[in-house]
């Protein structure tokens, strides 16, 4: 009988493999313009997809327990990192966001240390103070203002994706521990009222939201990209207009190999692709609950519950950006979508997912 982890380490080699594949198709062309090379971001892919291999294997041979003992000083480390995006020569500006962290030929997003950092950090304050989770100070009030805290240094990039990704997965994993509801409704209220307020004042994301609600009436500029992608779906059809055949990719949707990939996959491989796709991300968040439910501890629990909904619930705003549900983000598609820092912490999460179905019984 297959075991808990053994199928999610499957969907995850699916996943991986159909990512490759859909970025040589994706980036050929704008690796050969931009860089004089139609393999350039496929390289890069790969070099990074060795490293993340290399590191989930870590991730999933060191015990998932003592990630409590580094929860406060990754967490620290993650927020210095997200304070050097802004200092000159070490962070980089790229879109008119300072995301980036540069070590020599390859750059790295802090948030995605900083999303990962700040689950394990919320997951262990919750399990040991889970006689008292339900007081105000130590059950809300300590873990928002951390949550609040590390929520404005990645909002400050700008980044609403991940902000709103991880302001998400941290409420619901507080849910689930036994924090009052009431509290709850209090934080992710005035949330999203700040949220509001600061995309009020921000020209682009006005423009983005503009477009959601109306694409049609801003087709040739904020909506385009949506446009775009959904033209790939019209266009792919059932079957696909084939691998390699996109046409969208060449003129219209300029993130094809990242944020927009699937649209590609779309156009390419059809619905007898993107279905399965989206299966195949159910099937990780049924495994994913799976072992958060038989891990042997509150702590694994907390922690596997978190790093499901991490993967899934980026997977499900991804499907919606790019179909058109929900207003435009810049979040690539977990273990697809070309970028290594996300592809990296991915791996991470897939390892620390095995070890906690080790521990349970759920050995390979």
């Amino acid at each position: 009988m297959w075991k808990t982890s053994s199928v999610l380490l499957l969907i995850v080699v699916i996943l991986l493999t159909l990512g490759v594949v859909m970025v040589a198709s994706t980036s050929a062309i704008k690796g050969l313009s931009d860089h004089g090379d139609q393999n350039y971001f496929l390289k890069r892919q790969l070099v990074w997809m060795v490293l993340s291999v290399i590191t989930g294997i870590i991730a999933c041979k060191f015990d998932y327990h003592y990630w409590r003992y580094l929860a406060v000083p990754l967490l620290i480390v993650s927020c210095l990192m997200l304070v050097l995006v802004f200092v000159p020569h070490i962070g980089a500006r790229v879109g008119g966001s300072f995301r980036w962290l540069r070590f020599g030929g390859l750059s790295f997003q802090p948030s995605e240390i900083a999303k990962f950092s700040l689950i394990v950090a919320v997951c262990w304050w919750l399990a040991r103070e889970r006689r008292r989770v339900q007081e105000f100070l130590r059950g809300f009030l300590y873990p928002a203002a951390v949550i609040g805290f590390v929520l404005l240094l990645i909002l400050a990039e700008p980044d609403f994706g991940t902000t709103t990704l991880t302001a998400a997965v941290s409420i619901l994993i507080m849910f689930v521990a036994g924090v009052r509801i009431f509290y709850l409704l209090l934080l992710a209220t005035g949330g999203a009222f700040a949220l509001a307020v600061i995309v009020a004042h921000n020209a682009n994301r006005m423009d983005r939201l503009m477009a959601f609600l109306d694409p049609e009436k801003y087709a040739q500029t904020s909506a385009f990209q949506l446009i775009s992608a959904l033209n790939a779906f019209i266009l792919g059809g059932p079957a696909g207009v084939g691998l390699g055949q996109s046409a969208q990719k060449h003129f219209y949707l300029p993130e094809s190999h990242t944020d927009f990939i699937y649209a590609v996959v779309g156009e390419e491989l059809g619905l007898q692709a993107t279905i399965p796709v989206l299966l195949l991300y159910l099937a990780f968040f049924a495994c994913g609950m799976r072992i958060a439910m038989k891990a042997p501890d509150i702590f694994g629990r907390f922690l596997a519950f978190g790093l499901t909904l991490m993967i899934t619930l980026q997977a499900i705003i991804n499907f919606g950006v790019v179909t058109g549900l929900f207003p435009t983000k810049g979040l690539p598609l977990p273990f697809i979508s070309f970028g290594g820092s996300c592809l990296l912490m991915s791996m991470v999460v897939v390892g620390v997912m095995v070890n906690i179905a080790q521990h349970a019984g759920g050995l390979i």
